[in-house]
C-alpha cells in the first residue's frame, strides 16, 4: 500500500516537473544535483580510499555543502511561487548575492587549504 502510494507520488512528480517548472529553476536544480553528486563522490573517496590530506577533503566537502545551501537559497528566492516572501528581492539581486557569497566561500576554502 505504501509502496504504491510512493510510486504514484514519484510518477506524478516526474510527469509534472517538466511541465510546471520554469527553465531557470531547472538549471539551478541541475547545478544542485551536480553539487550533490560531487559531495557524495568526495565522501565515498574519503571513506573507502584515503582522507589524506584531510584539510583538502575538509575544504572540498565544506565547499560542496555550502554551495548546495547557497543554490537552495537562490532557488527559493527566484522561484515565482515565493514572490510574496521575497517581494523586495529581485532575481538579479538574488543572483548577485549568490555570486558574492560564492566568492567569499571560495576565499575561505582557499584559506583552509593553506
Amino acid at each position: 500500500m505504501v509502496d504504491k502510494k510512493l510510486s504514484e507520488l514519484f510518477n506524478h512528480i516526474i510527469q509534472e516537473y517538466p511541465k510546471t517548472t520554469p527553465k531557470k529553476l531547472k538549471i539551478i536544480d541541475a547545478y544542485m544535483v551536480y553539487i550533490l553528486l560531487t559531495g557524495i563522490v568526495q565522501f565515498i573517496y574519503c571513506v573507502f580510499l584515503t582522507s589524506f590530506p584531510f584539510n583538502a577533503f575538509l575544504a572540498g566537502f565544506i565547499s560542496t555543502v555550502a554551495s548546495f545551501v547557497l543554490a537552495a537559497s537562490l532557488r527559493s528566492q527566484v522561484n515565482p511561487l515565493n514572490n510574496d516572501e521575497f517581494k523586495n528581492i529581485s532575481p538579479e539581486r538574488a543572483f548577485a548575492d549568490f555570486c558574492l557569497a560564492h566568492v567569499v566561500l571560495h576565499l575561505v576554502v582557499a584559506n583552509v587549504l593553506g
